[in-house]
């Protein structure tokens, strides 16, 4: 008999920020995930980094910049480096909490690539914020390397696109860990984005939505829902007006009407619609879940939060 078969994506407010909050956050999380454990469901963890990427990025650049013989960090390094350190966090504390059940099973992280399309228009449309504030001279060393800078309150900060994933690099070895019962942590903060040169894949100056990659993800392992934790219990429309509606249950067309009337924001709500919609159309029987990290047990049961089904 297929076992469930469940993609988790957590975001932001499921995982915190500095190394004392994300150990925390973790401990937090791994108890609602060892319960969808123990209630039979194959489990694929995503998350996001931003926070994290961040700090990274900027630490590294600081130490090139005042060490000499040291150079700059490249963007894809400094995605890696935050899969391997929330996952540690992530696997250790879902250990624990397993085996405080009774529960052995083993938990694994896979460091994972997504490939993207140099091609597509969303390569060339800079849109995410990253690193730290720039003076105008280092904003000009930037652009003379060929990144791209904007200018914000405090100064300058980098600019990079989130172009659309396109492939799973790893998706064989985590679907023989899924397969083999396995609980497993892969593609955290979107995967770090690729690009196919003949044999090579290579690094690219880019952040992938963490949300389209577990669309992704869940779409590549056939699973039978997708679920997003995030800082509410259920989505709304008129978001933060007098005419604010949240919605229980709505079909992947009206996702998508809704989502054409400017109803969800560019950079939370509407990479969530959209993975969500793209999940539950590529297969039948599937649901889509929105939720909050309080209200995910009875959301994964249908029973709170926003479910999009086709």
């Amino acid at each position: 008999m297929k076992r469930k078969r469940l993609v988790l994506a957590l975001g932001h407010d499921a995982l915190g920020t500095n190394l004392p909050e994300q150990k925390t956050a973790a401990e937090r999380v791994s108890k609602t995930i060892a319960g969808f454990i123990q209630e039979g469901w194959q489990a694929v963890i995503t998350h996001g980094n931003t926070p994290q990427l961040g700090m990274i990025h900027t630490a590294l650049n600081e130490f090139a910049k005042n060490h000499t013989g040291y150079t700059p960090a490249p963007m894809s390094v400094c995605s890696a480096m935050t899969q391997g350190y929330i996952g540690y966090d992530l696997q250790n504390a879902l250990r624990q909490e397993l085996l405080r059940r009774g529960v052995s099973k083993a938990v694994s992280t896979v460091l994972t690539q997504v490939t993207v399309d140099p091609y597509d228009e969303s390569s060339y449309a800079p849109m995410k914020v990253i690193g730290r504030i720039l003076t105008a001279q280092e904003a000009k060393d930037e652009e003379e390397k060929g990144n791209l800078v904007t200018e914000t309150n405090d100064g300058y900060r980098r600019i990079v696109p989130a172009p659309k994933p396109v492939a799973v690099v790893e998706i064989d070895a985590i679907r023989a860990l899924l397969d083999a019962g396995q609980l497993v942590i892969a593609a955290g903060g979107g995967g770090i984005p690729v690009m196919e040169q003949g044999s090579r894949l290579k690094g690219a100056s880019a952040i992938i939505e963490k949300d389209r990659a577990a669309g992704l993800l869940a779409r590549e392992l056939d699973a039978d829902v997708l679920m997003f934790l995030t800082g509410v219990p259920q989505v709304l429309l008129n978001y933060n007006t007098p005419q604010e509606t949240p919605l229980s249950r709505i079909t992947a067309s009206e996702a998508v009407r809704y989502a054409d009337e400017g109803h969800f924001n560019v950079g939370s709500m509407l990479p969530k619609i959209e993975a969500s919609v793209e999940f539950v159309r590529a297969g039948s029987g599937r649901r889509a879940v929105i939720t909050s990290l309080e209200n995910a047990g009875d959301g994964l049961l249908g029973a709170s939060g926003t479910i999009i089904q086709s």
